[in-house]
């Protein structure tokens, strides 16, 4: 008798413990993002956030069949929590850098991050940076588009006026006290997406990726998140989030629309050549 009670003992122990594992493995998914980045992420009416990352954040969950936790938290805490094991994943926006790999896994890029300029409209297209010159640019103070700029002054010939934040940049071009304002790409294309006064000019290519940053070991987590943003390349989901929230349709060669080799940003490090081909099924 108390070998049986044993057994079942045992038993029971052993389906707990599975049906906790299944749990975790089938459970919500914790990730965060920076609530007051927009068109990424913002508040909305009736709370909670919405934006660009929000959308792709909960398409990620439903084709991988898991609830997204989100939290929206300032940007400056969020890569210390994933690293303390707070999140599982960070939705937000993240410049993938050669610094940042050596601490983090990354998904291959998902949006290209450049900058580009904001103008008014009926302003005639400008095909380089010396189209510029003698015009005053209006940038966020402390931002890096104001260090980049400032950085250019003595070669392109401008006028570097910071403002307190990128909305009194744009306004500044709106009023006519400065010519154009400068800042990354996907937040230029909303203002222009906002204003029908304002329109979109000289984009800046920087070489550099929006991506998804893991914990440095969970190369299994970053592998299925990035086989599901490869599939949202591939049927157009991506492209269709550019166009509902920037007002702009990627180029066939950008990141929203191209699928690399490997997971992984390539030439960086945490980058796997696998060889894996995309599945969709």
């Amino acid at each position: 008798m108390r070998k049986e009670l044993r057994m079942f003992a045992l038993t029971v122990a052993s389906a707990v413990f599975l049906s906790a594992a299944a749990s975790a493995q089938d459970g919500p998914l914790k990730v965060a993002l920076d609530g007051t980045f927009a068109p990424h992420a913002m508040p909305k009416l009736g709370g909670g956030v919405e934006g660009f990352n929000v959308d792709l954040a909960n398409e990620i969950g439903r084709r991988l069949k898991r609830k997204m936790d989100i939290t929206a938290a300032q940007w400056s805490g969020l890569l210390p929590a994933l690293q303390a094991g707070t999140y599982d994943f960070i939705v937000a926006p993240t410049t993938v850098t050669e610094e940042r790999s050596k601490n983090l896994l990354f998904t291959e890029g998902y949006l290209n991050t450049d900058y580009q300029f904001l103008v008014k409209k009926g302003t005639q297209d400008i095909a380089d940076l010396t189209g510029f010159k003698g015009k005053v640019i209006a940038v966020n103070k402390g931002s890096s588009y104001d260090r980049w700029a400032r950085s250019l002054t003595d070669k392109i010939g401008w006028e570097v006026v910071s403002y307190g934040t990128n909305t009194d940049a744009v306004q500044a071009v709106l009023s006519g006290r400065a010519f154009a304002n400068v800042a990354g790409n996907t937040v230029v294309a909303w203002a222009a997406k906002k204003n029908p006064r304002l329109q979109l000019s000289y984009l800046h290519s920087t070489g550099r990726v929006f991506a998804m940053p893991f914990r440095k070991d969970d190369f299994a987590m970053r592998n299925k998140v990035e086989a599901v943003i490869e599939c949202m390349k591939q049927d157009g989901t991506i492209a269709g989030l550019s166009r509902k929230w920037f007002g702009v349709e990627p180029a066939a060669d950008s990141a929203a629309k191209t699928v690399y080799a490997g997971y992984g940003v390539p030439g960086l490090r945490g980058h796997q050549d696998d060889g894996h081909a995309v599945n969709c099924q």
